[in-house]
C-alpha cells in the first residue's frame, strides 16, 4: 500500500494591528504583510483593534499610556511590546510590558525592541537567520514566535514576562555597539550555524 502524502501544513494569516507606524511598527508591518498577514497600522489618532488577533505596541516608551488610551478594542488581546526606555525610564510600572498589559489584560510579550528597524529590509538576505530575543507570558509565546519567524528572525526566549524590565534595560548593550545602521545578532547552539 502506498504511503499517504500529508498535505502541507498551512498557517492561517493573522490580523495584526500595529500601534505606531514608525521605523519599528511600519517596518514590521511590511515584513508581516509580505509573510501573508493582514496588518493595519494605527498612528497618533488611535483607532479600533477589535478585529485584531494580536497587537504590536511600537511607540516611544514614555508614550505608551497616551497611545493606548486612544485605541479601543484592546481588552483581552495578545500584545507584543516593542517599546524602549530611551532616553530614560518613566512611570511606576515594573516594566513597559506591564504598562501595556494594564491596557490589554491579555497575554503580553516583549520583543523586537532589540532589533534595528533600519535593517528590516535586509533581514531575509542574511546567510543565517538573525536571532530575536523575547520574554513572554505563556499565552503569548506561540504567536510571538510565529511573528518573529515571519519577520525573518529566529526566536530566542530569555524568560517569562517577569524578566521584562531586565530585558528592557539590556537594550543598552546592543545600542552601544551600533556601527553604521545597526547590527544583527545570532545566538545558536554549537553546530547550528
Amino acid at each position: 500500500m502506498p504511503e499517504l502524502e500529508m498535505p502541507e501544513r498551512r498557517e492561517t494569516k493573522m490580523k495584526i494591528v500595529t500601534i505606531g507606524r514608525g521605523m519599528i511598527g511600519g517596518g514590521l508591518a511590511g515584513l508581516w504583510r509580505t509573510a501573508g498577514h493582514d496588518v493595519m497600522g494605527l498612528g497618533r489618532d488611535g483607532g479600533d483593534a477589535s478585529d485584531a488577533d494580536v497587537v504590536l505596541v511600537a511607540v516611544p516608551g514614555d508614550k505608551i499610556s497616551a497611545a493606548l488610551s486612544k485605541v479601543t478594542g484592546l481588552g483581552g488581546k495578545t500584545a507584543i511590546d516593542a517599546t524602549n526606555i530611551m532616553p530614560a525610564r518613566h512611570g511606576d510600572f515594573p516594566s513597559y510590558a506591564e504598562e501595556v498589559k494594564s491596557f490589554t489584560g491579555g497575554p503580553v510579550a516583549k520583543s523586537f525592541n532589540m532589533n534595528f528597524g533600519g535593517l528590516f529590509g535586509v533581514v531575509r538576505e542574511q546567510r543565517v537567520r538573525p536571532s530575536n530575543w523575547y520574554v513572554a507570558d505563556d499565552g503569548a509565546r506561540e504567536v510571538t514566535e510565529r511573528l518573529i519567524r515571519d519577520a525573518g528572525y529566529d526566536p530566542v526566549r530569555v524568560g517569562d514576562l517577569s524578566r521584562a524590565r531586565d530585558f528592557e534595560n539590556a537594550v543598552w548593550l546592543l545600542m552601544g555597539i551600533q556601527p553604521v545602521g545597526g547590527v544583527f545578532y545570532r545566538f545558536a547552539v554549537p553546530g547550528e550555524l
